[in-house]
C-alpha cells in the first residue's frame, strides 16, 4: 500500500453512534410486527421458533453486512452485468415501493393511529375499489411527509437518528422489562406449522423482516458514510462495519426475544389478531393505558417514518443512477405515490402477497453472501458465483410458486421441500462442487 497519510480513526462514541444508526436503519415496521405473532403461534415451541427467527432476522443480516464489507461494497461484481443489475433492481423494488416501504405506512397506521379511532370501518369506492377512509387519509399524509423529507434529506435524518434512536431504545427497553416483570398469561400449545416444524417455520418467518435484502443496501450506505468520515482503507472500513453490525445485531436480538415472549404470554390479548401490530397495541393499552399507547404510537410512527425516508431516498438514488435522464426528485415523487397506492391494499394482504416473492429472492441473497465469504477459495470465482446463484434462483422459484399456492408436487422427493427450503441442499452441493475445481497449473512453454 505504500506510505500514506494516517487514516482517520473513529472514537468509541462515533463507533457506538454508527452502531445505533445501523440499528435504526433496520428497526422498521417488520421488526415490530412479526415477532409477537410468531411468539403467540409458536406457544410452547417458542424457543425453537425464536432460534430459527434469530438465524434469518439477526444472523443473516449481520453476515450480509460483513460480506458487503469484505467485497468492499461490490458484492455483485462477479456476476454478469445484466444479472447483477436485475438482482439489484429486484431487491430495490422489494424493499422499496413494492413491499417494505408501503408496509412502514401501514404499521404506523395500525399501531400508531388506529387504536385512537372510534370508527375505522368507513369506506369509499374509487374506480370500483373499496378503500378504508381513515387508512387512505393516513397513508396519503404519511407518504407526503416521507416525500418532503426524501426531497431534502440533508441533516434531518442525522438529527432524527441521534435523537430518535436513543428514545426508541429506552422505550423498547421499558417494554422488554415490563414483559419480564409483569405477570403474563401461561404459554399455550403451538398452532399450525409451529406445531410440526417450529425451527424451519421460525427461519422462514425471519425472511419477512426483509433485513437480509436491506443489508445488501445498508452495507454499501455505511461504507459510504465511513468514506465521508475519512476512513478509506478497506480493512479499517470492514473493522468499523463489523463493529456497527454487531451492535445492531445485539439490539435487534434483544428486541426480538422480548417481543417473542410478549406474544407467547399475551393470552386473550392476541386472540383473533391478524398481525403482530395488533398484539403489540393491545398489550401496551392493557398494561399502560392511554399514556403507554401514546408513547408507543409516537415511537412506531417515527421509526416507520425514518425507515420510509431511508428506503425512498436509497431507491431514488439507485434508480437515478440507473436511468440518469430521470432526476432523483422525480423518482422520489414517483416512489412516494406508488407507496401510498400500495399501502391501501391493507397490512395482512400486503404480507401475504410478499411471502412468495421473498421465498424466491431470499435464497439468492443468502447464496450471494455464502459465495462472497468463499470467493478466495474458488479456483474460478466468477463461475462459482454464477452457478450457485442460478441454482438458488431455480429452487427459490419453486419455493415461491409453492408459497403462492401453485402445484409443485413433482419436487416432493426433495429434502426440506415440505418446509419451504428446497434450495438449501442443491446450493450446498453446488458450492462443494465449485470448491473441488482445482486451479490450473501455469503451463510453461519452452522456446
Amino acid at each position: 500500500m505504500g506510505h500514506k497519510v494516517q487514516d482517520n480513526k473513529m472514537n468509541v462514541a462515533d463507533t457506538l453512534g454508527l452502531g445505533f444508526m445501523t440499528f435504526a436503519f433496520f428497526l422498521g415496521a417488520g421488526n415490530l410486527i412479526f415477532p409477537p405473532l410468531a411468539g403467540f403461534l409458536a406457544g410452547e415451541n417458542m424457543t425453537l421458533a425464536m432460534f430459527g427467527f434469530l438465524i434469518t432476522a439477526v444472523g443473516l443480516p449481520l453476515l450480509t453486512l460483513i460480506a458487503v464489507a469484505k467485497a468492499n461494497g461490490k458484492i455483485m461484481a462477479l456476476l454478469p452485468p445484466i444479472a447483477a443489475t436485475m438482482l439489484a433492481v429486484a431487491i430495490f423494488i422489494i424493499i422499496g415501493p413494492a413491499f417494505a416501504a408501503p408496509r412502514t405506512g401501514l404499521v404506523a397506521f395500525e399501531v400508531g393511529f388506529k387504536p385512537f379511532l372510534d370508527n375505522t370501518q368507513a369506506t369509499i369506492a374509487i374506480a370500483g375499489v373499496t378503500l378504508h377512509v381513515a387508512q387512505l387519509i393516513y397513508t396519503l399524509v404519511f407518504f407526503a411527509i416521507t416525500m418532503v423529507f426524501s426531497l431534502y434529506p440533508g441533516k434531518l435524518l442525522d438529527n432524527v437518528g441521534k435523537v430518535l434512536t436513543p428514545i426508541l431504545i429506552l422505550l423498547l427497553l421499558g417494554l422488554a422489562i415490563s414483559v419480564i416483570v409483569l405477570p403474563g398469561n401461561p404459554v399455550v400449545a403451538a398452532v399450525g406449522d409451529y406445531k410440526v416444524h417450529p425451527l424451519t417455520t421460525g427461519i422462514l418467518e425471519g425472511y419477512n423482516t426483509m433485513d437480509t435484502l436491506a443489508s445488501l443496501i445498508f452495507g454499501i450506505l455505511i461504507i459510504d458514510i465511513l468514506r465521508k468520515k475519512g476512513i478509506s482503507a478497506p480493512q479499517a472500513q470492514t473493522g468499523y462495519l463489523v463493529k456497527a453490525a454487531l451492535i445492531a445485531a445485539a439490539g435487534l436480538a434483544f428486541v426480538y426475544i422480548s417481543l417473542f415472549y410478549l406474544g407467547a404470554t399475551a393470552g386473550d390479548l392476541a386472540v383473533g389478531a391478524e398481525n403482530g401490530g395488533v398484539i403489540l397495541a393491545n398489550y401496551v393499552t392493557h398494561e399502560f393505558g392511554t399514556t403507554g399507547m401514546v408513547l408507543l404510537a409516537t415511537v412506531v410512527t417515527l421509526a416507520c417514518l425514518t425507515t420510509a425516508v431511508g428506503l425512498t431516498s436509497a431507491c431514488s438514488e439507485f434508480f437515478n443512477e440507473l436511468l440518469p435522464k430521470i432526476s432523483y426528485r422525480r423518482f422520489v415523487v414517483l416512489i412516494s405515490v406508488v407507496c401510498a397506492t400500495v399501502a391501501n391494499v391493507g397490512l395482512s394482504q400486503l404480507i401475504s402477497i410478499s411471502i412468495p416473492v421473498l421465498m424466491t429472492v431470499y435464497p439468492v441473497a443468502i447464496a450471494l453472501v455464502a459465495v462472497t465469504f468463499l470467493t478466495g477459495h474458488f479456483a474460478k470465482p466468477a463461475l462459482a458465483h454464477r452457478l450457485v446463484l442460478s441454482v438458488a434462483l431455480f429452487f427459490g422459484i419453486i419455493d415461491g410458486i409453492k408459497a403462492a399456492g401453485g402445484d409443485v408436487s413433482a419436487f416432493n422427493f426433495m429434502p426440506l421441500h415440505a418446509e419451504g427450503m428446497a434450495w438449501l441442499l442443491p446450493c450446498v452441493i453446488a458450492i462443494i462442487a465449485c470448491l473441488m475445481i482445482k486451479k490450473q497449473p501455469d503451463v510453461v512453454v519452452a522456446d
